[in-house]
């Protein structure tokens, strides 16, 4: 059977369209971050990239006002981009009320700061490790357990405590909760020990800075 030039030309941009639609449909998918898309995996590579970065430039200010002693100071500054946006933290972990929790206490043997990202209200599935890891620490040498211990946290407005369900158990633990809007760009961290003051870890929205202090053994 002979096809005409005509009905060549219709088939021809058919197919042509086709393509186009597959095109389309990939990168729609591409641009709502599905979860099964490549898109997907590189923002939540995006993301707990800048959370363990904040985690690592905290645990370090904390290291260094250790190891130089009482009356010493550290000040950092930590660019932010993924976790000041709350509509990438929802499409990342797939959180529908995305608030940046920090903390900090023990991993084994050694005290560090947590930064993972939860729901502001419920519980919290905790991941250290494997193919589900969502939550981000870094060592420090300052020994220091504030995981459980309510005085130590600002209360930043959101409250500062999340219900968390880690190896199986049901805990409290306490920290600073962020409004991801509330993080400025340049997020500045300010860590001191003064050993007339209590260790202390606030964050004050207007000057987009967390404040830290560390009495170790105070």
């Amino acid at each position: 059977m002979r096809v005409s030039r005509r009905g060549q030309i219709s088939l021809e941009f058919m197919l042509i369209m086709g393509i186009m639609i597959v095109m389309l449909a990939y990168s729609i998918n591409s641009a709502t971050f599905s979860r099964d898309s490549p898109s997907y995996q590189t923002l939540q590579l995006q993301v707990a990239v800048e959370e363990k970065n904040l985690a690592s430039s905290i645990s370090n200010a904390m290291s260094q006002v250790y190891s130089m002693g009482p009356g010493s100071k550290a000040t950092t500054y930590v660019k932010i981009n993924y976790l000041r946006r709350a509509n990438y933290l929802r499409k990342a972990w797939n959180i529908e009320d995305p608030v940046v929790f920090i903390t900090y206490g023990p991993n084994g043997d050694r005290n560090g700061t947590y930064v993972v990202v939860v729901n502001g209200t419920g519980t919290a599935n905790l991941y250290l490790t494997g193919d589900e890891k969502n939550t981000f620490w870094s060592p420090s040498l300052a020994p220091i357990d504030c995981l459980e211990n309510q005085t130590c946290w600002e209360d930043t407005g959101l409250g500062n405590s999340v219900q968390v369900n880690i190896g199986g158990s049901t805990k409290t633990f306490y920290g600073l909760k962020i409004a991801p809007d509330a993080i400025p760009s340049e997020l500045k961290i300010v860590v001191e020990w003064n050993p007339d003051a209590k260790t202390y870890f606030s964050f004050n929205e207007t000057t987009g800075e967390i404040k830290i202090n560390i009495n170790v053994g105070g």
